[in-house]
Parts: structure tokens; sequence; C-alpha cells
């Protein structure tokens, strides 16, 4: 533990620097022909989604482990990764309508790709009500909901590809130019750096919460 929390400043520091360059390479990437500046909000939007994904399976995979061998470091991981999926997803559902309504002229639509990434943001907000709420066995209920979340994320990143409309398909990723995949990719590094640093801190705060509760119960009997 102690080798991991020497390791967040480290992580920070990385991330720090990224986000203050992040903006001088996005500037040097040219405009998209038909969206121009405001699709720059692109080089933020997508990599917040990532890193929301990236959190639900976290969330799953620990919420797994704690449904089968329950581990107190597995249900702090879920929790932490759950309250991460909240942040980032919050992220990506204020960027997204901003870009939508400069590009296509609306703020949101419901069509089956924005409103699966919003039942997924709404699905780790309900494991954190339980969380704070439910009382006892709050964790084992909002471990599955952990899992049931994790499960929703190919079916959100499957829906951008098989559903037309406004949003744009995965593919867009892969045919940027190099002048756009280079600051695409710092950005995607960066929100990455960032998402693991406040991990390890959120965790360790869950831990340690835990650990003083123990005292604390040893102490009133």
């Amino acid at each position: 533990m102690q080798g991991r929390s020497s390791l967040v400043p480290i992580l920070l520091g990385v991330a720090a620097v990224m986000f203050a360059a992040s903006p001088f390479l996005i500037d040097a990437a040219p405009y998209e022909s038909t969206m121009g500046l405001i699709q720059r909000i692109f080089y933020y939007h997508v990599p917040s989604a990532m890193v929301m994904f990236t959190s639900a399976f976290v969330c799953g995979i620990a919420s797994v482990t704690y449904l089968v061998k329950r581990t107190p470091g597995s249900d702090a991981t879920a929790l932490a990764a759950a309250e991460l999926v909240v942040v980032f997803g919050l992220i990506v559902l204020v960027t997204g309508p901003i870009w939508a309504r400069k590009a296509w002229g609306v703020w949101w639509v419901w069509d089956a790709k924005l409103t699966s990434a919003f039942v997924l943001w709404l699905i780790f907000v309900s494991y954190l009500l339980l969380r704070r709420f439910a009382g006892a066995g709050s964790e084992l209920l909002a471990a599955a909901v952990g899992v049931f979340g994790m499960a929703n994320v190919p079916f959100v990143y499957w829906s951008v590809n098989v559903w037309r409309s406004i949003h744009p398909t995965t593919t867009v990723i892969p045919s940027l130019i190099p002048e756009m995949r280079v600051p695409f990719y710092w950005c995607v590094i960066a929100f990455q750096v960032l998402y693991l640093a406040l991990l390890l801190v959120r965790v360790r705060l869950e831990r340690s919460r835990l650990t003083l509760e123990a005292i604390y119960a040893e102490i009133e009997d």
C-alpha cells in the first residue's frame, strides 16, 4: 500500500503536465472539415468516455471478486471505481450535448446511442445511492448492480456502431489523420493516468475508513 501511495504524486504530476500541454497540441491539430472549432471537444469527450468504460469494468470485476471472496479490499475498489464512473460519465454527458448543439443544432436526441450511455451512468448513480442509503447488506446488492453495469458497457459501445444517428461511430478514431491522432492519444493517456491516480487515492481513503470503523467498533465493545 505504501508503494502505491508514493506512486500517486508521480501520476498526478504526469497528468498535470499532460493536461497543461494538451491545449497546445489540440490547437496545433487541423480543424475538422465540417464541424470546425467545436470538434475539438472530441479530444476530451472521447477519452473521458473511455475512462468511464474502464472504471465500469474495474467496478464490475472488483464486485465479482467481492461476491465470491467477500474481501474488503475488493469492495473498496468497486466503490471507488463506481464513484469515478459517475464523475467521468458526467464529463461525457456535459461535453456531448455542448458538441452536439453547435455541430448538429440539437442538445440531445433520445436514440439508442445516447440513451444507453445515460442509462449506464444512472446504473452507477444507483450503485452509490444503494451504498449510501440501503443500510446493512448494501455491499452485496450494490456489487450485483456493479456487475450489471459492467455488462452494459459492451452494449453501449456496440450501439454506437449499430444505430445510425448524428453521433459518430467508433470507426472515426482509426481513421484520424496523424495530426489529429497525436493530440487524441495524448489526451487518452492523460485521462487514464489521472484516473489511475484518483482510483488509488479513493481506494486508500475507503480502506482507511473501514479501518477506523473497525477501531471504533472495538472501542465500543
